[in-house]
């Protein structure tokens, strides 16, 4: 039996044994819900979907809840308490060391029913407690709802789901580390202080990244924004605060799971994203998508080969270029920078336009000005 084979037993057996703990000591099962997003048929013929993520997980009865905590911060003082609770939300996520989102006990294989819009469907939480569904048939408009998801003694909560119309549009699909939050996150080290113990407040974000999305976003009215990375889903509500208090766009986060697999140790950071873009070019064909990321590790690859295989899908490729010891930092070549090497020339083989800078001002002035760009 291969090592990860008997990880994962461990790991299971784990999780069978401390569940019972937890119980006596007052913890009762959690649901953590995620942005999903769907389509919307524009008439009732049952031919939209919505995706619902969430995951089912032990928490003591007191512990805090994360909140809708994807928003723009207040630019003026809260004149109602109702106001007070949502900064003080925000706040505390804010405040939270991001070693505290890993120690969440799965509820593995609860039951759960959800319902979004007219229709309700039964399911049950994987083995670490997820749970990734679509429903059909929803019958919804375009825009943010909630899915409501009721699980066995967790009571009722709410998901975020993103409609998309079914009207031809532009969407955004961006990586995070490195391209929109400074981070450094293929370093190990850093990685595990960045994602277990760094605040928040403290990550920078990259220069006028969130100023580029939100210029696309008014150019192209009800552009949909998703941010795809190899970060585990236990750093969403930091994630958010973060999104929040610098101005970008709300959307889903398509994050993965840490921990072995039964292929590995670890899942593999480049066929996530692989696997998402694509589901996302499945699920959405109205989109065609302005592909955003780094080119401290992969991004330059994986967007290379969707622009490829979907160039008519694509309407453009922003890479930015990391600074020489950022991309020594993030595990990069630095002798062989973008515009060099396999991925540049997939790239460039791709009919598509190809914009790089090293933060957001600079792409923005290269995109062309019908993706939103300031360029030609």
């Amino acid at each position: 039996m291969p090592l990860f084979d008997i990880a994962r037993a461990v790991e299971d057996q784990f999780h069978h044994d401390v569940i019972p703990v937890l119980k006596r000591r007052g913890w009762r099962p959690r649901v953590v819900a995620y942005d999903g997003y769907g389509t919307s048929a524009g008439e009732p013929d049952g031919a939209d979907m919505a995706r619902v993520l969430a995951r089912m997980v032990l928490r003591p009865v007191d512990a805090p809840t994360e909140g809708p905590l994807f928003r723009s911060l207040p630019e003026r003082r809260p004149v109602s308490a109702a106001e007070v609770i949502d900064n003080a939300r925000i706040s505390l996520a804010d405040a939270q060391r991001g070693w505290r989102l890993f120690i969440d006990a799965p509820v593995p294989f609860l039951p759960v029913t959800i319902t979004v819009g007219r229709t309700r469907i039964r399911t049950r939480a994987d083995r670490e407690g997820y749970i990734d569904v679509v429903v059909r048939g929803h019958g919804l408009s375009p825009g943010w709802h909630d899915a409501v998801i009721d699980a066995a003694g967790a009571g009722r909560s709410s998901a975020r789901v993103l409609v998309v119309g079914p009207e031809p549009t532009l969407g955004i699909i961006s990586d995070i580390d490195d391209t929109a939050m400074i981070s450094h996150v293929p370093r190990v080290l850093v990685a595990a202080w960045n994602q277990l113990v760094k605040y928040s407040s403290a990550r920078e974000p990259v220069p006028g990244m969130a100023r580029l999305y939100r210029r696309v976003q008014r150019a192209h009215e009800g552009a949909p924004v998703f941010y795809v990375s190899t970060g585990a889903w236990n750093v969403m509500p930091t994630l958010r605060a973060f999104f929040a208090r610098h101005g970008f766009p709300e959307g889903p986060a398509l994050m993965t799971d840490w921990g072995p697999t039964n292929t590995g140790w670890f899942r593999s950071g480049i066929e996530h994203k692989r696997t998402e873009l694509r589901r996302l070019m499945i699920d959405l064909p109205q989109v065609r998508w302005l592909l955003v990321g780094d080119d401290g590790q992969h991004d330059p690859l994986i967007y290379g080969e969707v622009a490829r295989e979907h160039a008519d899908r694509v309407a453009a490729v922003a890479i930015r270029r990391l600074s020489t010891t950022e991309q020594v930092l993030a595990g990069g070549i630095a002798a062989r920078p973008m515009g060099i090497g396999s991925a540049a020339r997939m790239l460039a083989e791709a009919d598509v336009p190809v914009v790089t800078g090293t933060n957001g001002f600079e792409l923005a002035s290269r995109l062309p000005t019908a993706i939103g760009g300031e360029g030609r």
